[in-house]
């Protein structure tokens, strides 16, 4: 086979791989009402249940990142898959709420995935594509929105009892599958004589940081509503769990599959101009989903009347499109920094910005059923994240936006001012 039929049958099972990890990643957004009510957990102890398999997936991916580096991208892969097994089969006998916890961080292993297969698909690629290609692969996102077309219809048919079991049989198949078709270019690896310490050295670089913080908002927030989006729409609006389930998709789906697109329009304008104006659109989106359910009531000269304020079902579905579409493609803008900045070191900063994301998607569920729990408000997760883009937006202008002649630079952030 030659090289580009190579590189297009990595990029295709790597992408199938991934979707698949996302898959098993975001398994509690479904399967943790159920548990929530047979638990009879709070709005905190949900957060932290769903929040588990992410901490792990956060925290591995600079170790796997920096192994995709040095070993592969196809045996660290296949490795870190067929890990995960054992621990989505058991979480069907789990019976306690620290066994779901404890479970919950061997499944998030999965989470790690994009660390791998991010500089493994990116090496087989020239500079001019390599946005286009991992946001391709980026699109396997699309897998939160496949676990809630599949894991539902499991619930409702089965018991939830069937959905780890399912997972833990479709992820064994995808184990095999990626082995049989994916490839490995000893060229792709860094230099043996590269130390884990040397690799870590771009943490003084003040621009990894930054990209840090963008994309703890456009993946960490999309992870975490990934998660939080179900159960919202069955306690704000009343709808049962396919329902649900179906309507949260409309932000999973395109959070996912657009991530290409994205991948395209950073390789055409640059990364610079596509964040700038996703974070923009973020923040208006996010303004109008943080309004929470209000009556107004004010003197009239007929007497007092009163006004309903509050966005309803289908309002507040089509602004969860329009965030998961600009946060597809901010994932896939923010990589294309990275692509930029750190053409031999993509393992190690992709790994650094994964692990903030991944915090990001960790964190922010604990922080919504916290504040759920403190103001009542379930809008007051939209609140939260809100004020995360205006920390970012003020960043960006700061560091970049100053130094570009017009808003639509394709100025290389290696350009701007840090």
């Amino acid at each position: 086979m030659t090289k580009k039929g190579q590189a297009l049958a990595v990029l295709i099972v790597s992408t199938i791989a991934f979707t698949v990890c996302f898959m098993v990643w975001m398994m509690f957004a479904v399967i943790g009402i159920p548990i929530k009510k047979a638990l009879d957990l709070n709005s905190t102890q949900f957060g932290l249940l769903m929040a588990m398999p992410v901490l792990t997936g956060s925290l591995v991916r600079v170790p796997l990142g920096i192994w995709t580096d040095k070993f592969g991208g196809r045996i660290v892969f296949a490795v870190l898959m067929a890990c995960t097994v054992p621990a989505i089969w058991l979480m069907a006998y789990a019976t306690a709420y620290w066994h779901y916890l404890v479970i919950g961080l061997f499944v998030g292993l999965a989470g790690g995935s994009f660390s791998v297969g991010t500089p493994y698909v990116a090496r087989w690629f020239p500079r001019n594509q390599q946005g286009f290609a991992m946001g391709i692969f980026g699109m396997g996102n699309a897998g939160a929105a496949v676990n809630k077309f599949v894991a539902p219809a499991l619930v409702v048919g089965f018991g939830w009892t069937m959905v780890p079991q399912v997972y833990a049989g479709i992820m064994l198949g995808t184990v095999i599958l990626f082995w049989l078709f994916s490839h490995s270019d000893p060229e792709h690896h860094a230099a043996k004589q590269v130390s884990f310490m040397n690799q870590l050295k771009s943490l003084k670089d003040p621009k990894v940081f930054k990209y840090c913080q963008y994309y703890s908002i456009v993946f960490g927030g999309y992870v975490a509503l990934s998660l939080w989006m179900v159960q919202y729409y069955v306690g704000e609006f009343g709808l049962d769990i396919r329902t649900a389930a179906l309507l949260a998709a409309c932000f999973s789906l395109p959070g996912g599959i657009l991530r290409a697109v994205g991948g395209w329009l950073s390789d055409k304008y640059g990364a610079h101009a596509m964040t700038w104006w996703v974070l923009w659109v973020s923040w208006v989106c996010l303004f109008l989903l943080s309004y929470p359910q209000t009556d107004l009531t004010i003197a009239t000269t007929a007497g007092p009347k009163t006004f309903h304020i509050g966005l309803n079902v289908y309002m507040f579905t089509i602004l969860m499109f329009t965030l998961g579409v600009a946060w597809a493609f901010g994932k896939a803008s923010v990589f294309k920094y990275i692509s930029d900045d750190y053409t031999h070191n993509i393992g190690a900063i992709s790994g650094i910005v994964g692990l903030a994301g991944g915090m990001g998607g960790f964190l922010l569920p604990i922080m919504f059923g916290a504040l759920m729990d403190l103001t009542g408000m379930r809008s007051s997760a939209f609140m939260l994240l809100y004020g995360i883009v205006w920390v970012s937006l003020i960043w960006m202008y700061w560091t970049e936006v100053r130094g570009s002649e017009y808003l639509g630079n394709k100025a290389s952030p290696s350009n701007a001012q840090n």
